[in-house]
């Protein structure tokens, strides 16, 4: 006998602390995090979306699951598209968290937008999903089993009627963490990362994954090389080494470093540029340029800017490449 919408809901909640998320909560800390994806398909003119059926709970909802340790919220929801479904998304644009009670507290699910084209074969996992369906944004709101996951649907169906929703990423990076200036006694391009720097590089390898840029542009000295070379060599990516990025060509023709960011958003590939905390103000009016003023109201506005290794996530429509329709700003997990 097919698995209904109907047939979950009228399961006892007793169940599952998951479905006492008829019982919103205030805006305080959570408890417990979450993320995952909704993860969508075109259809003619419109979409589907995938709900995943988990015997455990006898639910329909969407590909997610529990931050572990030692991981951002990113890297979650992309771990759990892959172990549940067996597809490696890219995340999109960021949909609206949602919060209910669990037994341990408070839970919030952070969700993003995750695009696959026809030949994605998604694969249950056979322990936390046993079905997967793909289906119109109609059937999956009398399918959800959770009313608050209705509203990251939503927000997606309104993302497509706008055109927004087909996008892709454009990365800003700062790099890791360097040595001090003051404990280095030669060149400035060749000042290594510290010790921090390069666990720094590491994470920023992993969350990179997530949005896996298929385009490397940093300033060619050593700290940023060694922030985002990793990234590259291990997804097959080339480096554009452009030295109007460096501190010292920035300080002298900021024009030129400026010129550089723009090439961000002159091809359709997803791209992640590296630079220096010197040279972000240019970089974010740049950046503002492309945005509405709601957007560059999110952009970092103080010195630092970044803190070293973080990075502004932007979501730029397809079909106008030159206008970004999200901003994110994310740290690399720090231990």
């Amino acid at each position: 006998m097919p698995k209904t919408a109907q047939k979950s809901t009228e399961k006892s909640t007793e169940k599952t602390a998951e479905k006492s998320s008829e019982k919103p909560t205030g805006r305080g800390s959570a408890d417990v995090l979450a993320a995952g994806c909704l993860c969508w398909r075109r259809a003619g003119d419109g979409v589907e979306v995938l709900l995943i059926h988990r015997p455990r709970y006898d639910d329909w909802s969407f590909p997610k699951g529990k931050q572990d340790a030692g991981e951002t919220l990113p890297e979650t929801a992309y771990r759990e598209v892959q172990e549940e479904i067996g597809l490696l998304a890219r995340l999109g644009v960021p949909l609206p968290t949602i919060r209910y009670e669990v037994k341990d507290g408070v839970k919030d699910v952070h969700y993003w937008a995750a695009e696959f084209g026809p030949g994605a074969r998604p694969t249950p996992d056979g322990r936390e999903v046993d079905e997967v369906r793909w289906v119109s944004p109609d059937e999956a709101r009398r399918m959800l089993t959770n009313r608050s996951d209705r509203e990251p649907l939503a927000a997606l169906v309104e993302l497509h009627g706008r055109g927004d929703l087909a996008t892709r990423p454009a990365i800003v990076v700062r790099h890791a963490k360097a040595k001090p200036r003051s404990a280095w006694s030669r060149a400035e391009g060749d000042r290594p990362l510290a010790a921090t720097g390069k666990r720094q590089a590491l994470a920023v390898t992993r969350l990179l994954q997530v949005w896996s840029p298929e385009r490397v542009i940093t300033s060619p000295w050593l700290r940023c090389l060694s922030t985002v070379v990793p990234y590259a060599r291990k997804a097959g990516v080339k480096v554009r080494e452009r030295p109007q990025l460096t501190e010292a060509a920035h300080k002298r023709h900021p024009r030129r470093a400026a010129a550089v960011v723009e090439t961000m958003f002159d091809k359709d590939a997803p791209v992640a540029l590296c630079t220096h905390r010197p040279v972000l103000p240019t970089v974010l009016k740049v950046l503002a340029r492309h945005m509405p003023q709601e957007l560059a109201g999110q952009l970092p506005a103080k010195d630092p800017y970044l803190s070293p290794g973080e990075m502004i996530v932007l979501q730029v429509a397809r079909r106008d490449r030159r206008r970004v329709v999200s901003v994110e700003l994310v740290k690399p997990y720090d231990d």
